[in-house]
């Protein structure tokens, strides 16, 4: 385990040094992000929209039969997307997409020694490679997380609405009701944070996989695998350092 983390702290020494030249960044960095947030759109939007809709309809569940006014639905739900839900699932769902993919692109590079050959030609490959992944991930996913919780927020509303369980202008009222502007903040704190250590984490499993086939699947596994436990791990420790 800490021989890994040394070469990952390393690696990520190499990747976060001074650009040598910009403008070789910048047409992989805006590809990077076009494929991260266009092409996750979909499945980010999907989701939070179920998340949201099963959220309401167990909250409703818990609150047959007791005093709390119905209008806590609403609140509820804007209060757990936002502070937990929309960041934590939008980057586990993200984990095994873009994670994997990039553990892929980067270790097939490696394993047809394209890696090797910019090495010798006195490239910079852990930043080449690398940084403009983390920019693009660090950029667009906080977008992502923002349009999760709107999307959770629309579920628990289509589902409050379509099942009966309270009426619009009680869920509406309960969106607007105790809202505090530091879980937005709380919201970005986890979504950056995690943008990062799933695209670095993952570009690490890529950047060093050993012999053919089956290990170039291993790490893409390990990548995902991985960077589902240190969000978790993560997302333990912002939430007590933030609260």
């Amino acid at each position: 385990m800490f021989y890994h983390l040394g070469r990952y702290i390393l690696l990520m020494f190499s990747t976060l040094a001074k650009p040598e030249k910009l403008s070789m960044y910048w047409k992989e960095t805006a590809r990077q992000m076009h494929d991260i947030g266009v092409g996750s759109l979909i499945i980010v939007g999907l989701v939070s929209v179920f998340i949201g809709a099963v959220t309401a309809v167990q909250f409703a569940y818990q609150l047959q039969g007791s005093s709390i006014p119905p209008y806590y639905i609403g609140y509820i739900i804007r209060d757990i997307m936002i502070i937990e839900l929309a960041p934590t699932f939008t980057c586990l769902a993200l984990a095994g997409k873009v994670g994997s993919n990039m553990a892929a692109e980067i270790g097939g590079m490696r394993q047809k020694e394209q890696i090797d050959a910019l090495e010798v030609m006195g490239v910079d490959t852990a930043a080449y490679l690398i940084l403009p992944k983390v920019i693009a991930a660090v950029a667009v996913i906080p977008m992502l997380v923002v349009l999760s919780a709107f999307a959770g927020m629309t579920g628990g509303y289509i589902a409050c609405v379509l099942g009966k369980l309270v009426t619009v202008s009680e869920f509406m009222q309960g969106l607007r009701s105790f809202f505090i502007p530091y879980n937005i903040f709380m919201m970005l704190v986890k979504s950056v944070a995690f943008a990062f250590l799933l695209t670095s984490i993952s570009c690490y499993q890529g950047f060093y996989v050993k012999g053919g086939s089956i290990e170039l699947g291993q790490a893409s596994t390990n990548a995902v695998v991985m960077s589902n436990i240190v969000i978790l791990l993560a997302d333990y420790v912002i939430a007590l350092l933030l609260i």
